[in-house]
């Protein structure tokens, strides 16, 4: 039987939409199995525990587990790694943390590249560090520790989470502009670098304000400045290190990604979600508590902060020669 051509035309129309219609099925109902987010990072660090706040929101609003996954090491390239090789269908996502873009140049090889393999999804919020020292450290102000340095080059050591890490490059960043020469010493993770901090056997550290806030306000340690471009909400009285070092800015960020090839239909409805849990007043508070400001916006604007992120560290990195461990 041969069909009238308009007839066979809404056919073949009907036909071609059926690949999107199936797709946007699939992202309505979204998710329908259990959802892994996999963190990078020891559990009961900065990062951990901002990916819980926001897996159990994801959790409570979608209907289905978003069960967290730590694989630590290799500065967060473990991870990375998995959710590269993971089936890109949205099942697998990965909290992307400032140290993706840092590692992109510290590491002169990688199973995988970053801004290709990871397409970007939701950021979360970026992360303040504060210039922290002992309270026995005779500098109570950023010019101070900066004469302070000058006078004993060499002699002050920095601690850091661990080379290459946000904090670190923090520091290095400090270095470069406040032209003072501190010896880096790296630890596993930000708690046992306070803990030395805290006890006299390092001066002086960057500190993510997620762990090291409640050690500053119960006075054990000493905040000179943030690393914010504004003052931080979380501690309102102190300045911030562009203050003294005009154009100085280093904060880490968190963020959602998910292997390459992820339909963008469940891509969109994730950043919706996440969107959406940043403009939860409770969410927005436990984020400001640990130092932590909201950043919503589109996978594209997540992207782009990733770009600028990876060409900026890119430079400090090659700058102060820094290796992986």
């Amino acid at each position: 039987m041969k069909l009238p051509r308009r007839r066979f035309l809404q056919m073949a129309a009907g036909a071609a939409a059926l690949p999107t219609i199936s797709r946007i099925a699939r992202a309505q109902a979204y998710p329908t199995r259990p959802v892994r987010l996999i963190i990078g990072i020891v559990p009961g660090s900065g990062p951990d525990i901002v990916g819980r706040l926001l897996g159990q929101w994801l959790s409570d609003r979608l209907g289905r587990p978003f069960v967290i996954e730590n694989r630590p090491g290799a500065g967060t390239n473990i991870a990375t790694e998995a959710v590269v090789r993971s089936p890109a269908d949205g099942y697998t996502l990965l909290l992307a943390t400032g140290a993706n873009t840092i590692n992109a140049t510290l590491y002169e090889k990688l199973n995988f590249n970053f801004i290709s393999d990871i397409a970007p999804v939701a950021s979360i919020s970026r992360e303040t560090f504060a210039l922290e020292v002992n309270p026995s450290f005779p500098a109570k102000i950023v010019p101070e520790f900066i004469a302070h340095a000058k006078a004993n080059p060499g002699k002050l050591s920095m601690a850091s989470p661990g080379s290459g890490t946000a904090p670190h490059m923090a520091g290095e960043l400090f270095k470069m502009m406040a032209g003072v020469d501190l010896v880096h010493v790296p630890y596993r993770g930000s708690a046992p670098a306070l803990t030395d901090l805290m006890g006299g056997q390092v001066q002086v550290t960057f500190g993510p304000l997620s762990s090291s806030i409640q050690y500053v306000r119960a006075g054990k340690l000493r905040a000179l400045a943030v690393s914010s471009a504004s003052r931080s909400d979380a501690l309102p009285d102190i300045p911030t290190m562009g203050d003294f070092l005009p154009g100085f800015e280093a904060t880490g960020w968190f963020g959602i990604g998910v292997p390459r090839g992820t339909p963008a239909e469940i891509i969109n409805k994730l950043n919706a979600e996440i969107n959406a849990a940043l403009a939860d007043p409770k969410i927005k508070a436990q984020l400001a508590e640990m130092g932590g400001v909201v950043l919503p916006g589109s996978p594209a604007e997540f992207g782009k902060l990733i770009a600028n992120e990876t060409e900026k560290w890119g430079k400090v990195v090659k700058f102060a020669g820094i290796k992986a461990d």
